[in-house]
């Protein structure tokens, strides 16, 4: 399990949270301000929090404008994983990557399936990097985000996590690309 070295400081970050849902608004959605409130509890800034809907151009068109925000440090998107015609959202972000993060796929299965078992496989859960911005994209259920968010993200979004986190990389994301 996690450990967690008390004598390294904490470090909140910037994060951006997108709904994506032709069925929800910022009124209705669950899980945008479920995740909002986590991040805020974790000692994060909750930078933005918008929705989208089901159209690849609408999700890509927010992600990059927050890719390209300075003050954002990472994007979470909920909702459009699974594999209705609706969903979408990985194929509006993946081509926004320059890295993908298969990892965070990985392991968000795993948890996942300790809630869900094997209704898990019904997610295409993912994460990578675009301009030194994290990207992941969760499920659109409550009790996906908070999977995602307390049994990984919350670790590697906290500097103190041992042996390493997604904090301490921060600052070379950006090593090769041009200025």
């Amino acid at each position: 399990m996690p450990r967690f070295d008390e004598t390294r400081p904490f470090i909140p970050i910037r994060i951006a949270v997108l709904t994506v849902s032709d069925t929800r608004t910022k009124k209705t959605d669950k899980s945008g301000p479920l995740l909002a409130e986590m991040i805020t509890e974790a000692g994060h800034v909750v930078a933005a929090r918008e929705t989208a809907t089901d159209d690849v151009e609408s999700i890509r068109s927010q992600v990059q404008a927050w890719i390209d925000d300075p003050q954002i440090d990472v994007v979470i998107t909920t909702g459009g994983t699974g594999f209705t015609g609706r969903d979408v959202t990985p194929e509006a972000v993946r081509p926004l990557y320059d890295k993908e993060i298969e990892g965070f796929s990985v392991i968000f299965h795993m948890v996942s399936f300790e809630t869900v078992g094997t209704s898990t496989l019904q997610s295409r859960a993912c994460g990578g990097l675009a301009n030194g911005t994290y990207i992941f994209s969760v499920p659109g259920s409550p009790g996906a985000c908070e999977d995602a968010w307390t049994k990984v993200l919350k670790f590697q979004f906290d500097n103190r996590h041992r042996p390493c986190s997604f904090i301490e990389i921060m600052p070379r994301l950006k090593e090769g690309k041009p200025a």
